[in-house]
């Protein structure tokens, strides 16, 4: 019977008795801790938390400025645009991106002196960096505003700081911006004078060519030359027929006859000249033989088409190299502030009481366990272990200072 008491499995109620029993153990031991706790986290000073909110202009183009408005309707070419100049939707990335870079960082530890109130050893300005963004946060909010919120001890120095960086950050980005035109309008600029050089080429080439070919407009002139070598050979023909009749009429040796076959004969050199010289440019502006029409219809296509291709590049190049030289020396602000940060007027942290209640509930996981296991301890008749032996000594101990009743 004593063999089934000792080995019968404790219930709920048996480890609640065991507490009961240790419960001036437990009590005090959470006072203690509880007091040493709340008086230590007194001694740790207020931070306040001071939160400045801006927005990027709707129009902004982060860079590109009127570039993209100057290119309208051309969707292929704005597109073509704004992957260029580098132009895209997350201007927010870019404005964290100059927030938290180690130029900003620096230029505010520096303005507010953060390295003497951060009291790193050996001022390691690492170490300075690294306090000062666990102090800094920046997020883009729920409606696509970005909040600047900065930590510090001083309320009115965490509302400056934060009111600052806004400035900063706006004067950086300023600064970006005319760095990123300049660089845009140096290329656009390269692609200009490219092109002014070689539409200049272009028109010299047509020029020599005109003047070569004494032609001022290939199309026109090439058709005057084929009307002229119908009418010319309709003429013939019309002279051919009349000769035939003359010559049955009047005979190989009447003036009629001879005058008829002079004419022929002049019409069907003109015919000749017209399809095979090489000599009628020279002596006619306007009238090309029929032999070189095929080289000059080509060379002059192939000249005509580089010019055209210039002018059109200039017609785009040109606009868009004199907005580059405008953005070039914008220097308007790139961003809205929509909240100043104002001096907070609660702290932000510590949260005393949850550090309190968390330091008992710590203590909590350590003192049941220990009274479960000095419990089971004084419960020994005999002991396997010097360890054993230790734990009985000391829960002795313990139960004689709490004046604990077995």
């Amino acid at each position: 019977m004593e063999n089934e008491v000792k080995n019968k499995i404790p219930s709920l109620s048996d480890y609640i008795y065991i507490l009961f029993k240790w419960k001036r153990f437990l009590i005090v031991n959470l006072l203690v801790v509880g007091l040493i706790t709340t008086g230590l986290v007194f001694l740790i000073p207020n931070q306040y938390k001071a939160t400045a909110t801006i927005m990027i202009p709707p129009d902004n183009q982060m860079g590109l400025g009127g570039l993209s408005s100057l290119l309208g309707g051309k969707s292929s070419i704005a597109s073509m645009g704004s992957k260029l100049f580098g132009v895209s939707n997350t201007s927010e990335d870019l404005l964290l991106g100059i927030l938290n870079s180690r130029t900003a960082l620096v230029d505010v530890i520096n303005k507010f002196n953060l390295v003497e109130y951060y009291e790193i050893d050996d001022n390691n300005f690492d170490e300075v960096l690294k306090a000062f963004r666990s102090d800094l946060y920046s997020n883009p909010n729920e409606f696509g505003m970005i909040e600047f919120s900065v930590i510090n001890k001083n309320p009115n120095v965490s509302a400056k700081i934060a009111n600052y960086l806004v400035t900063l950050v706006d004067s950086m980005n300023i600064e970006f911006n005319i760095q990123r035109a300049k660089n845009n309008r140096l290329f656009i600029e390269k692609r200009y004078l490219q092109n002014v050089a070689d539409l200049k080429k272009a028109e010299d080439s047509l020029f020599k060519f005109q003047k070569k070919y004494g032609i001022v407009a290939v199309p026109e002139q090439l058709e005057v030359t084929v009307k002229a070598a119908a009418e010319i050979e309709s003429e013939l023909m019309k002279k051919e027929m009349e000769s035939y009749f003359v010559l049955n009429g009047y005979g190989e040796t009447s003036p009629q006859y001879l005058g008829l076959k002079s004419e022929i004969d002049l019409l069907k050199k003109k015919v000749q000249e017209l399809k095979n010289s090489n000599d009628l440019g020279s002596s006619s502006n306007i009238l090309f033989p029929f032999k070189q029409m095929p080289n000059i219809a080509m060379q002059y296509l192939r000249t005509y088409r580089e010019v055209e291709i210039q002018q059109s590049i200039l017609e785009i190049v040109l606009p868009m190299y004199e907005q580059a030289k405008v953005e070039e020396q914008k220097s308007i602000p790139t961003i809205m502030l929509i909240d100043k940060a104002t001096v907070p007027e609660i702290k932000y942290s510590p949260k005393r009481s949850v550090i309190v209640i968390g330091m008992l509930f710590l203590m909590l996981l350590f003192l049941i366990p220990a009274i479960f296991v000095f419990e089971h301890t004084l419960s020994l008749k005999e002991f396997k272990n010097p360890l054993q032996q230790k734990l009985y000594s000391l829960a002795v101990k313990i139960s004689k200072f709490y004046r604990l009743r077995f």
